[in-house]
């Protein structure tokens, strides 16, 4: 057995070091190490920049009214930072900020004053708008001073709001939905926000008084983006590591352990009219009526356990379709509400390819039963996520009943760097074959205080009982960023026989090395802010190290001042089939294996000013194909807002390749017009059409929204799906939803 097992650790290091070079990633490692230690001792940036709050004095309504005495007490926060288009003087778009709490609330009070004639820049007054089309005002809250983990309150100029948790330092999961109240007063001159956030919809250090806290307001119409606390224009205003000090005159209160539960009750009509195959089949419309719940239970102050007990997701937003010309499967992102808090213990693990978890494989072909998952922080060093879920048997797919669990621990190291376990199993109840499908593994994030630096290293071995032997994988990167330069390194190393079955990693058996420099210029006036270079490449190769992919990308980028953008992109693309292809993707003959390709490719990119109520983007690329042949692609977006209550969006994708027989020519049209209705902040609608020749499906989707009370909903969904050549209707559905949020 020693013998067996010495061997196994032979051939992996003869891989790693045969394949990448391990010297190279030792040397990425312990670099990132230096950089973490060299900056361990540094004070946060702008940690001497203080707003001290006092408690109220009087009672405060929330309606965008600067009338009570407790505001006109209170420390102003103002002269914000500009970020862009340059981070090198004050805001010319003035802003006041104040805050002040009580028992119950955190009390936020932000006056932005307008520069210029013009309405406000606003997208709708749907929840969680874009950033960059609207005119808003952002609070970027560090509740436990790690410079890691958070939460982000805002609003738009029409009063729409903005919420999510905070991970990573500086990104933001806008899928975290909670109870606070708002209000936005606006005149010819100002826009003023108003909020109260309840202390039991968040969760803090208890016995902390000192919070990171930064202010973000965008402004279109002058296209200034300003911050309190300042931040190099290279990194997004959430960035916790530039945060100030919130300074609290007391011990914060104690967290109030919360209880809630969330019925639902749905009905639905649905019938199919014919199968996939355009094959007409004679059934009956089905009916079904089904009610399931969720519970939310506040474990302590930042620590939080989520049950299930048949949940139904029939209100999430279809996916935007795409036509798909690669040789793998595409990656949609997670919609379900359940999976989404605190999924960064999960979800974040890995790469864009290399992603041991991935929530959408579970309950893919069949129900979800029940789950339960519990999430959050231990103490100021500790967070965990524990996650099980059990699905029921599928007849139809012949998916048998099926147990999921996920473990995730994770431990901050330095300022703000951690390192993550993580243990993931798929299990088949009652199944002899393939029982199950395990990972167990580690994920080391590298992040230094400032961001210069940062990376990470993940390695997972995989567990099945027919799959053994080069079973590992292992990536990392590292990445400089600067205002005028950015570099960085990629590697990924994923074995013949690694098996993640609840996560997303489309092939196996390869290396992966992928460089990239980019180089910024600034000129000193003009109608141009920055243009440059970015120079790519990726190489694939398999254990052999015989190289079986590369693509060799420049891209030359100009972002002007009024933040459109123009880029012209030249690529090469070379590929050694290792299994048989069909490069149109609708089941004609297709090519060998290891038949080499070879092909270039230019086009150009342009995305419009956000600030115009007309938007658009513009790709398009010629080049070459597989098999000699050549390929057209344009993509574009039009969207057009009558603010703050329509959104028309109109995407739209053309393919065209020409290829040998039995080939030939082919054509891929995808049109997808979307309209958003927000007659109000509570009552939504959405026209959802798609139109797909390659996948030859139509399909149509409306979905009405109410939110009667704060995260209580009636939803109304109307599905069609449509055959193309003829076009006749091959399924069609109706669901009615109820939620109740009792708290």
């Amino acid at each position: 057995m020693g013998a067996c097992y010495l061997n196994q650790l032979e051939v992996l290091n003869f891989l790693l070091f045969k394949l990448i070079s391990l010297k190279v990633f030792r040397i990425i490692f312990l670099l990132s190490l230096c950089v973490a230690y060299h900056q361990l001792a540094a004070q946060k940036k702008n940690a001497g920049l203080k707003y001290y709050i006092h408690k109220a004095t009087d009672v405060i309504k929330v309606d965008g009214m600067l009338t009570e005495q407790s505001w006109k007490n209170a420390q102003v926060a103002e002269k914000f930072a500009m970020i862009l288009p340059m981070d090198t003087s004050l805001a010319k778009v003035p802003t006041e900020v104040r805050m002040t709490y009580d028992h119950n609330n955190l009390y936020i009070l932000a006056v932005c004053y307008k520069v210029g004639q013009g309405v406000n820049m606003v997208e709708s007054l749907k929840r969680d708008w874009s950033f960059v089309k609207n005119d808003n005002f952002v609070v970027f809250m560090d509740t436990y001073g790690d410079l890691n983990s958070g939460f982000a309150f805002g609003v738009n100029a029409a009063g729409a709001q903005w919420d999510g948790t905070m991970y990573d330092g500086g990104s933001v999961d806008l899928n975290w939905d909670h109870i606070w109240n708002s209000a936005v007063y606006n005149d010819s001159t100002k826009y003023i926000w108003e909020a109260a956030i309840p202390f039991k919809s968040i969760r803090y250090k208890k016995g902390i008084q000192e919070w990171g806290i930064n202010f973000s307001r965008n402004d279109l119409k002058t296209t200034e983006k300003s911050s309190w606390a300042p931040i190099p224009r290279q990194f997004p205003t959430a960035s916790l590591a530039y945060t100030g000090t919130l300074a609290w005159d007391t011990t914060l209160p104690e967290h109030q352990n919360n209880f809630s539960l969330i019925p639902y009750i749905r009905t639905s009509v649905s019938k199919e009219y014919a199968g996939n195959d355009g094959i007409k089949l004679n059934t009956k419309s089905v009916y079904n009526s089904e009610y399931g719940m969720d519970a939310k239970i506040s474990l302590s102050s930042s620590l939080n356990l989520d049950l299930t007990v048949n949940p139904d997701f029939s209100q999430v937003e279809v996916d935007r379709q795409v036509t798909n010309l690669s040789r793998f499967e595409l990656f949609f992102p997670e919609k379900r509400q359940f999976f989404l808090e605190n999924a960064d213990l999960f979800s974040n693990l890995g790469f864009d390819n290399v992603r041991p978890f991935f929530s959408r494989r579970i309950g893919l072909n069949t129900h979800i039963d029940f789950g339960a998952r519990m999430s959050g922080r231990i103490d100021n060093n500790w967070r965990i996520g524990v996650m099980d879920m059990k699905t029921s048997m599928d007849d139809a797919s012949l998916t048998p009943a099926q147990n999921f669990a996920v473990l995730a621990l994770h431990r901050k190291i330095l300022k703000k760097s951690s390192i993550e376990l993580f243990y993931i199993d798929k299990t088949a109840i009652a199944s002899a074959t393939n029982a199950y499908n395990r990972n167990f593994g580690f994920e080391f994030n590298l992040a230094p205080k400032n961001n210069t630096w940062s990376g990470k290293t993940i390695f997972i071995k995989s567990f099945t009982p027919s799959k053994t032997g080069s079973d590992f994988v292992n990536a990392a990167n590292l990445q400089y960023s600067s205002r005028k330069i950015i570099v960085s390194w990629q590697h990924e190393i994923v074995g013949n026989n690694y098996n993640a079955e609840v996560g997303y990693v489309p092939r196996n058996n390869y290396v992966k090395l992928a460089p990239s420099i980019t180089k910024l210029f600034f000129p000193k006036g003009g109608s141009i802010l920055s243009h440059g270079p970015q120079l790519t490449t990726t190489f694939y190769y398999n254990t052999n190290l015989n190289l079986t992919d590369n693509t060799k990308y420049l891209n030359y980028l100009i972002t002007f001042r009024n933040k459109s953008t123009l880029a012209s992109v030249v690529q090469n693309d070379y590929v050694e089939l290792l299994t048989p292809f069909d490069p149109t993707r609708i089941g004609k003959t297709p090519l060998a294996a290891h038949t080499k390709h070879q092909w270039s490719t230019t086009g150009i990119d342009l995305v419009s000013a956000p600030q115009h109520k007309l938007t658009y983007t513009f790709s398009s690329r010629v080049g070459g194909y597989y098999a000699n042949g050549n390929l057209i692609s344009v993509t574009g977006d039009i969207g057009y807002r009558l603010q703050p209550f329509v959104n028309i969006d109109l995407a739209a994708t053309y393919n065209h390749i020409e290829l040998p027989q039995p080939w030939g020519k082919n054509n891929f049209l995808l049109v997808g017009p979307k309209v958003d209705v927000t007659m109000t902040n509570k009552i939504f609608f959405t026209a959802f059409y798609q139109y797909n020749e390659q996948t030859k499906n139509i399909n149509f989707n409306t979905r009405f929204q109410w939110r009667y009370k704060p995260v209580s909903d009636l939803f109304i969904v109307y599905t069609d799906n449509y055959y193309i050549g003829p076009v006749f209707v091959k399924n069609r559905a109706v669901v009615l939803k109820l939620t109740y949020w009792l708290n």
